[in-house]
């Protein structure tokens, strides 16, 4: 190997050495709740639940295998709550007009936050059994922060569907 050979392999190993060292482990972060966003690895390519929208995001429910395989299984329509172990994640975007589409819809622009909801009723009995948190994602850094606050909404909004094992979206047929 020539000496300029060596000396760019080396350069590129840095290269790489210090781009792994400096790119974000989001699944590292944990909310001021306890709840672990590595918890939810794999959230990306988890089915989805449902779908929503305010004046201000576009909102995709996703939940992981044990949740789902609930709500088919009727919960909490049957009256039963869901399993600990089920979590659910709703990502949020910053909604555009579709520059592509030959008619009006809003699509994702912008990614803003993970909402996240996990059941344990040993860790969080005081909240039906479900921890909430929410992680902030900054685009311009590419980073996710735990959101200093214990929750967005969090168990003083979810009340409000106790009957419904403190979860707002059902299964949507498909």
């Amino acid at each position: 190997m020539t000496i300029l050979a060596k000396t760019l392999a080396a350069a590129t190993a840095v290269l790489v050495l210090g781009t792994a060292v400096y790119a974000q482990d989001k699944y590292s972060l944990t909310s001021p709740s306890g709840i672990a966003f590595s918890d939810f690895r794999g959230y990306e390519d988890w089915a989805v639940v449902s779908s929503a929208r305010t004046d201000e995001v576009l909102k995709v429910i996703v939940a992981n295998p044990t949740m789902i395989e609930a709500y088919k299984a009727g919960v909490p329509g049957n009256g039963q709550p869901f399993p600990d172990g089920s979590r659910i994640a709703k990502l949020q975007w910053k909604p555009k007009k579709s520059t592509e589409a030959p008619f009006v819809v809003d699509v994702p622009d912008v990614f803003t936050q993970a909402f996240v909801i996990e059941k344990d009723s040993k860790r969080f009995p005081e909240s039906g059994g479900w921890g909430y948190a929410l992680f902030n994602y900054e685009a311009a850094s590419n980073r996710f922060t735990a959101d200093p606050s214990p929750s967005d909404c969090g168990h003083a909004c979810h009340v409000e569907v106790k009957a419904k094992d403190y979860i707002f979206h059902p299964y949507q047929t498909r």
